[in-house]
């Protein structure tokens, strides 16, 4: 299975966040919008720094190794061909054509049809069609990018049937092959001759899109200026004249920065306290996404002490993450015991046969063992740092000796590709299992952030990713979940996803609604966004 660069970093990061489906609460704060969407006025978003905030390599979809992350700001400049739409409240979550005018799944689900808009055009006048689609495509799966797509294409599996319609042909079928667009690279269509007068390096920091802004200026991982394009397709929209990105070092400088009318929004809070205090003042809308990810304790079975199934049952009955949720976030997340949330597609809260949390036996297994010594590992954040120091204590009280370690991202992605490490508490799980950084992310054998080299569970990950019947895909990821239990290959535990702020007057879908999050953060409809007349 391809890995994608950025997709990495986002269920890396979904590990210091999580979910709201079950208890996170809907949106509060200021009231609903007493007239129709407005045009015109700007707004500034805030990215935290340590996630959406770093572009660091610039954006361009095939060769920002930050994509996943940076969905805000690419698709505010390629739009996309496709997208997740939902009800306000996050139900009844599809994704459709938005860019693409329609598609089509034939022989079997081997052979993707999809059919351009006609008529769209990039902002530098150039033709968006097929052609230049199916370039985009074919420099996206060669990309360095975690937002890589995972098609299993056959010899020359990206081709074009007239001005506009590109074909996909692949070796087998993919059942998620249009619900993993939003959290692709291949959703975002650069101009080709764009990028062939400019160059890459230049094309990074001045990209060409025909989404719903342009770009005015772009200072890495700092600011994004952007403008309204006025030949954008769809009629009255954008709202907003310019939309500024800025990054920002955490959730306590955001929600200042916002309470002082320096800023207009944040994505993704994930500071517990900090969301609690926001909802309780009211100033500010805030709207808590349905959890798609769950957390995961990863064990790393190629190596000791967790090439040993004694030392993994020995974690399992050592995790409690119900008494974690309760103890530490009063019951506002829910627990999973497989990696599926209850924002997502094919939710099963409970595993039959799950271990129990079982003090007694982990200190029997670690005696048996002769000791066990271990180094858990997360990535920098509120949620996932409090969650890793309360499985140090739950671990200890079971006689098991731990060490623990916060990551930057980087750093974090070293650790994995060292193959080096024992334990990680990341996120497993995405909107739809097989799309993006979804289970096989963290559990197919040829990922580089997976712990397990196991051929059967590869064989079932890769049936349910080709099965187009819905039901008998849930029924394969239900096996798929009891199967990761009985080889004790990863306790699951909360679910938690990040909640996105707005001041007064600022409105929009993802950003004051729910959309259940593609990759840790919800994708904001920007071109929906507005801001009401002070």
């Amino acid at each position: 299975m391809h890995a994608a660069s950025m997709l990495t970093a986002a269920l890396l990061v979904l590990a210091a966040c999580g979910g709201g489906g079950g208890g996170g609460g809907g949106a509060a704060g200021p009231a609903a919008p007493a007239g129709p969407p407005q045009r015109g006025g700007e707004i500034t978003v805030l990215e935290n720094a340590s996630f959406a905030g770093g572009w660091p390599t610039g954006l361009d979809p095939a060769t920002n190794t930050t994509g996943g992350a940076n969905i805000a700001q690419m698709s505010a400049i390629y739009g996309g061909l496709f997208r997740l739409e939902a009800a306000d409240d996050g139900s009844g979550a599809e994704v459709v054509p938005h860019q693409a005018e329609s598609y089509e799944l034939l022989d079997g689900g081997t052979t993707v049809r999809i059919t351009i808009r006609e008529g769209l055009r990039f902002t530098d006048g150039t033709p968006f069609d097929a052609e230049a689609v199916a370039f985009n495509f074919r420099r996206a799966v060669d990309s360095p990018c975690t937002c890589s797509p995972t098609w299993p294409l056959a010899e020359n599996g990206i081709t074009t049937d007239g001005p506009r319609t590109v074909v996909l042909t692949f070796t087998r079928p993919f059942a998620a092959v249009i619900n993993a667009f939003p959290a692709t690279n291949v959703n975002w269509i650069a101009s080709p001759t764009a990028l062939e007068q400019k160059g890459e390096e230049q094309f990074a920091l001045e990209p060409v899109g025909a989404g719903p802004f342009r770009v005015v200026s772009n200072q890495l991982s700092s600011e994004l200026v952007l403008e309204r394009n006025p030949e954008y397709f769809k009629e009255g929209l954008p709202y907003l004249d310019k939309l500024t990105f800025q990054s920002i070092g955490g959730d306590q400088p955001a929600y200042q920065a916002l309470l002082a009318g320096q800023a207009q929004a944040y994505e993704g809070l994930n500071t517990t306290p900090l969301l609690e205090q926001a909802q309780e003042a009211g100033r500010i809308s805030v709207t808590v996404q349905p959890a798609t990810s769950p957390y995961v304790v990863q064990l790393n079975t190629r190596n000791a002490p967790f090439d040993d199934q004694r030392a993994r049952e020995a974690i399992y009955h050592a995790t409690d993450f119900g008494a974690i949720a309760q103890g530490l976030f009063r019951g506002r997340y829910p627990v999973s015991q497989s990696f599926t949330g209850p924002g997502g597609l094919f939710h099963h809260e409970t595993v039959e046969g799950y271990p129990a949390h079982d003090p007694e036996r982990a200190r029997q297994l670690v005696g048996e063992l002769g000791g066990l010594t271990v180094t858990l590992g997360t990535l920098k954040g509120y949620v996932a740092e409090q969650v890793m120091t309360a499985l140090q204590t739950q671990w200890q009280e079971a006689g098991i000796t731990v060490q623990i370690e916060s990551y930057e991202l980087n750093t974090l992605i070293g650790e994995f590709n060292s193959g080096e490490w024992d334990s990680m508490l990341q996120t497993a799980g995405a909107w739809d299992p097989a799309a993006g950084v979804g289970v096989g992310f963290r559990f197919s054998s040829d990922s580089p952030f997976t712990g397990v080299k196991d051929p059967e569970l590869d064989r079932m990950l890769d049936t349910a990713e080709a099965t187009l019947d819905p039901a008998e895909r849930e029924q394969l990821y239900v096996d798929a979940g009891r199967y990761i239990s009985d080889h004790a290959y990863a306790p699951f535990g909360l679910a938690f996803a990040p909640a996105n702020l707005a001041t007064e007057g600022v409105y929009g879908p993802g950003l004051t609604t729910k959309i259940p999050p593609i990759v840790v953060n919800t994708g904001v409809h920007w071109d929906e966004v507005w801001r009401a007349p002070r």
